[in-house]
């Protein structure tokens, strides 16, 4: 066996230098042997630092997505403290919350609960709010969530209205009214950091239970 092996590598020379993570679980060898082992240990030694220079990164991304989530934290609470004091919720939501979340729009949208569904079937006033074809709540934000976060935005100019060209990623809520329509909020940012991918969707689906409940007074 260790011999077919031998004389693979040699038909191969290139084998392992194509294949650097095998050296993670090779054994090195010594020094002793001339160069072309010195080389098999520096080899070693580029992968490991390699594999490191990818661990360490993932902290640091890490890292940054959890001050980014901490700060959305925060600035949803003063969101909260908006509404509470609204008298015009919608009017709050589309021009006072992009400040106070640190995105550029703030977007409330409806659709109807069917094809054929009427608003006063719903006792559901849609002032102030952007039209959206039947089923985009579902293909938008997916079957059973909450909320989602884009880094590939589409469909800007329906959610986001005139604020559509500055808009990079995008935050997609479920706004659970109580009536039944169908209704999302769409936040969109020009700031990656606005909008951090991980540890947010609980935050941001708590933001959407807030405004059902503003609109619901």
């Amino acid at each position: 066996m260790a011999e077919e092996v031998a004389a693979y590598l040699l038909d191969h020379p290139d084998f392992l230098a194509k294949r650097p993570d095998l050296y993670r679980t090779l054994a090195p060898p010594r020094r002793v042997h001339g160069e072309n082992l010195a080389d098999h240990m520096a080899a070693m030694v580029a992968a490991e630092r390699e594999r490191t220079r990818g661990l360490e990164a993932e902290v640091q991304a890490a890292v940054a997505d959890g001050r980014a989530g901490a700060t959305l934290v925060m600035c949803v609470r003063l969101a909260v403290l908006a509404l509470m004091r609204s008298r015009d919720v919608v009017e709050t939501v589309t021009q006072e919350l992009p400040a106070l979340l640190r995105v550029e729009s703030c977007t409330l949208l409806t659709e109807p609960a069917s094809p054929r569904a009427s608003d006063a079937a719903f006792g559901f006033r849609r002032a102030g709010f952007l039209p959206m074809p039947h089923g985009s709540l579902t293909r938008l934000i997916g079957r059973g969530r909450d909320a989602r976060v884009r880094t590939e935005v589409t469909d800007t100019a329906m959610l986001h209205a005139e604020a559509a060209e500055l808009v990079t990623r995008d935050a997609l809520v479920r706004v659970p009214l109580a009536c039944g329509t169908p209704c999302m909020l769409a936040l969109g940012a020009r700031d990656a950091a606005s909008l951090p991918t991980r540890q947010t969707a609980t935050t941001l689906a708590f933001l959407g239970r807030i405004v059902a409940a503003a609109l619901s007074r």
